[in-house]
């Protein structure tokens, strides 16, 4: 455990070195309290020397997987409890169990809140919620990585072990140097958004605000109304858009910078598979509005279906409508996008695609192995084809994803009377979306839920953003008895 305590104490330290940006907010803004992130970052720099100080004797350079997957997902629960202090010494959460769900919800860019008007928050709260979605969102491992180097190879352990994906492949030799690009473009998203948005109108703070939710695929809003505050069918566009290109591998949008060529895009099946899989979701869902007479015309049943669906399969969870009042094909199209998330090395959340066209191609070889028994499948994937392993890996992902679903679904049913609250709040949780049917729609929050079923819904927001191994490997019997996971 020291070297896990050494590497959380780094983390705790970082946390509470991000959460002087809100405490200067707050310093600036009239009528703000300070005090509550003063506290905050009190908490977490106390508790991160503490945790210095056990694990002061340990490299991080011994660090077995065991270790890893042990470090990578109590990270995020310490970010989480740390952040949650700020919550609940400003009086905006009325439990820590509150607070501690909003904070998850943030730092796994699931967004979904308790606060139903989060337009009344003070700016510092706000800017808070944002910037937890925007550190999670490329993954506060992958920051820590430019900022702290790590001896031999466990850099690149806790990068694969956070990372998204069936495969995680550095694009330069060094893990650092990758992670400094990714984050680079992450950072050029983001500015690059803001002007967008503040040139369609939006003020500076909220530009920001929403940027940060849509780069990271998370969903807070700086706004009560979400994105139907915008009323802009300019920032509904762009928002669109970015919403697309986040839900993309960045290593793609690495290539393109790096080459000059958008090649690679068309290249690679998992992206052609996503664009088919938004414009055919996003089309199939604006018929449906549109024919059911629950849009006046073509285009508003086009900007609202096509914006709803890839906020969705994105799981960045906007909310720019009530698709409660569509037709039940609509939503049924809605509840499928839970599911697949975006691509591997994204920002989104979900199964991911790869995965998904992995299977269907999987299930079409079998076929056609039962007329042609000699018959050899490939699955390509960027420039190569996966190995056998990556392919096994994927179907063992679906089945435990499918089960940990099942299980969740009935713990939530436990304390959920609705079974359609139950059922879709579950694949919200796991997929990282936010919102969902039922009792958590698009006009609720988790404000009135139970306290089970948020630290529930907490606890599958980090399998779900971590992609279920990570988390649920602290759980198998291997590593009860050895205490680390022999490589």
């Amino acid at each position: 455990m020291r070297v896990v305590l050494k590497f959380l104490g780094c983390m705790a330290l970082f946390i509470s070195g991000y959460m002087t940006i809100p405490f200067l907010v707050a310093s600036v803004t009239e009528g703000e309290n300070q005090y509550a992130f003063a506290g905050a970052i009190f908490v977490g720099v106390s508790a991160g020397l503490a945790m210095l100080y056990f694990g002061r004797r340990s490299t991080f350079s011994k660090m077995g997987a065991g270790e890893v997957f042990m470090s990578v997902a109590l990270t995020w629960v310490t970010a989480s409890a740390i952040s949650a202090c700020a919550y609940r010494f400003y009086g905006a959460a009325p439990t820590y169990t509150d607070a501690f769900f909003e904070s998850m919800s943030g730092f796994t860019t699931t967004g979904a809140t308790i606060f139903e008007n989060p337009g009344a928050l003070p700016r510092c709260l706000l800017t808070w919620r944002a910037m937890t979605h925007w550190l999670g969102g490329m993954g506060i491992i992958a920051l820590t990585l430019v900022m702290m180097p790590f001896a031999g190879a466990s850099g690149l352990k806790m990068y694969s072990a956070e990372a998204p994906g069936i495969t995680h492949g550095k694009i330069t030799p060094r893990i650092r140097q990758t992670a400094l690009y990714l984050w680079g473009i992450y950072f050029a998203f983001t500015a690059a958004l803001t002007l967008l948005l503040t040139l369609g109108g939006m003020n500076f703070f909220e530009a920001l605000n929403h940027s940060a939710a849509t780069v990271s695929t998370g969903g807070f809003s700086a706004s009560s109304a979400g994105a139907a505050s915008f009323r802009n069918a300019y920032c509904e566009l762009v928002i669109i858009v970015f919403m697309y290109i986040s839900g993309a591998n960045f290593a793609l949008h690495f290539y393109a910078v790096k080459n000059g060529t958008l090649k690679n895009y068309f290249r690679d099946p998992e992206f052609r598979f996503y664009t088919v899989a938004v414009i055919g979701f996003s089309i199939l869902a604006s018929l449906s509005i549109y024919f059911s007479g629950a849009a006046p015309s073509p285009l508003p049943a086009l900007r609202s279906g096509a914006f709803q669906v890839v906020s969705f399969i994105t799981t960045t969870g906007f909310v720019s409508s009530d698709y409660d009042l569509w037709p039940p094909f609509a939503r049924t199209l809605l509840f499928i996008c839970l599911f697949p998330g975006g691509c591997a090395g994204s920002t989104a959340g979900g199964i991911k695609h790869i995965r998904v066209l992995v299977m269907l191609r999987h299930i079409k070889s079998q076929i056609s192995r039962t007329l042609n028994p000699r018959s050899v499948p490939v699955y390509p994937a960027g420039d190569g084809a996966l190995e056998p392993a990556a392919v096994s890996s994927c179907m063992a992902f679906f089945g435990l994803f499918f089960v940990v679903y099942a299980l969740s679904a009935f713990a939530m049913s436990l304390h959920e009377p609705d079974l359609l609250t139950a059922l879709s709040g579950a694949a919200s949780a796991l997929g990282n979306v936010g919102p969902a049917f039922g009792r958590l729609g698009p006009m609720n929050t988790f404000s009135e839920q139970a306290w089970q079923v948020k630290w529930i819904y907490s606890f599958l927001t980090l399998c779900g953003r971590l992609e279920l191994y990570t988390v649920i490997a602290l759980f198998s019997g291997a590593f009860r008895r050895e205490g680390i996971i022999k490589e």
